[in-house]
Order: structure tokens, then sequence, then C-alpha cells
């Protein structure tokens, strides 16, 4: 059986038909709800407080019901208007906006407190139209998502990747746009229950939170910085290590400006005993 995504576009996809199981399919629903539960985990937000959320590819607001049972604003945004008149018809508290997740996230910057995304974000792979390219709608995603975040924040997207070079190319894009974290595979011995979740930090990157099944696997896979990998693969040296001071006093003596020898304490760390 072949995949979603490959059916049709998103929006043809998610047609009234469609649409009606999100409200009478009770297992459907039940996925639905118990990924959106694990999303909201995975985003470790503080106790007793009510945030501002995004909801990215909303649907029929399952998702946001989670959120509101939580005590949660929400904002939701869904290319499909057949999901969204569900979502309308199902009288969620979240706002609604028909937009498309390749356009960006439209909203001003360190609006939200944290987002989420139940199995929408495999859809930006695609290039449903001549103008779609997969590489730059989803950097423009990840990047604007990025600025809509506080600087505390964290977004958690589910998704199922068609194959790990897939999973590696949105990875990739959400580091070049800013985000620190990685992929926290749950359940990963099983075939029906396994499933992915980036968890993306806007702030300084900490360790990923403990995957659901066998506890003594790794099932957490943590990418480093984006820009610190490149500067790596281009063979320059990090930013105030010996080797980048060395190259900064060399650069400043070739220009004719007073510098100080080397010795072997430049760029040794100060023990803080001062």
């Amino acid at each position: 059986m072949s995949r979603p995504e490959h059916r049709a576009p998103p929006e043809l996809f998610y047609n009234e038909e469609e649409a009606g199981k999100y409200t009478s399919n009770s297992r459907m629903i039940d996925i639905q709800v118990q990924m959106s539960e694990r999303a909201v985990e995975l985003l470790a937000l503080p106790q007793d407080e009510p945030c501002l959320l995004l909801d990215l590819g909303c649907g029929s607001g399952l998702s946001g019901s989670v959120l509101e049972d939580q005590g949660h604003t929400w904002i939701g945004m869904d290319i499909s208007q057949a999901m969204l008149n569900v979502a309308l018809e199902r009288e969620v508290e979240g706002d609604l906006l028909l937009s498309d997740l390749g356009q960006g996230v439209p909203f001003r910057a360190g609006t939200f407190d944290g987002a989420i995304s139940v199995s929408a974000l495999q859809w930006l792979c695609n290039a449903d139209k001549k103008s779609h390219n997969p590489i730059k709608r989803l950097y423009k995603f990840f990047s604007m998502l990025f600025a809509s975040l506080t600087r505390t924040a964290r977004a958690v997207l589910q998704f199922y990747p068609e194959n790990s070079e897939q999973a590696e190319l949105i990875t990739a894009q959400a580091m070049k746009a800013g985000f620190f974290g990685g992929m926290v595979v749950d359940y990963p011995n099983s075939t029906r229950a396994k499933k992915f979740f980036l968890v993306l930090m806007t702030g300084t990157c900490i360790q990923l939170p403990q995957a659901l099944g066998e506890e003594s696997e790794r099932t957490s896979v943590i990418y480093t910085h984006r820009r610190e990998q490149l500067k790596k693969m281009r063979g320059k040296p990090l930013k105030k290590s010996r080797d980048w001071i060395l190259e900064k006093k060399e650069r400043r003596r070739k220009q004719g400006k007073e510098t100080k020898p080397d010795s072997k304490y430049t760029g040794r760390k100060r023990s803080g005993r001062f």
C-alpha cells in the first residue's frame, strides 16, 4: 500500500471523505491523541503554567484538544480546508489558519512557548508543484518556526520518515535553521508501535528525553549544531580555540597591527580562581 503523501498533495488527499474519518474512526482518533500526548510530554513545559502553543498540521483539531485539556492556548495551521472544517464542527477552542507549512510560519518573533506536529512533516519532502523545492521549503519552514518561538522553547514534530535519508534531510535543515536537538525513537523494535519524534530546542542543547521501549538500547539520536559541523568539515578551527586564536593573531600581524607574541599560555583557559 502506497504512502498517503505519494497519492496526492495534502490539500487534495485530505478531502471531505478522508477528513470525516477523524470524527468516526475510533482507532485513528486514539492513535492521534496518543501521539499528541507524547509530543506534549516531550515539550517539557513548565508545570501548572498555561502556554501559547502552535499546532503545525493541526488537521481536525484532535491534537489541539489535547492541548486544551492540559490548560494551554493554541493556534493551528493546516493546508486542508476540509480538515479545518471538521475542526470547526468539533468547536475546538484554538484559532485556525489555512496555510501551507512550506511557505513558513507567519507569526512575529518569539510568539510561541512551544510547537507540536503530528504526522505532517513528511509531506514537505514532496514536490507537488513545479515551484516546489523540498530542501528550500523545509529550510523556510524551520527558519520561520525558529523565529516564532521563544528562546527557551521546544518544538516536537512526530512524523513518518520514508527512509533514513529523508530523516537526515529533515534534521539537517532544522539544524541549519538554528535548532539544537535530535531524534527520539519510541519502541524502535516494534513495526507497528515505532514512532519518530524530532525534538528541537531553541536555546542551549540539553540531553534528549528518554525514548519509550527498550531502555537498554540507545534510541535517541543527538545531532550537533549544523554550523559547528560545517566548520569541522571545512577544516576551520572552532571559535576561541588555540588554533583559532593563533590564526587571528597571524592575520593581525600581516595587517601591521600590534599583536602580543605567542607563548605556551596562548589560548589556555583561565582556572577561574582569580
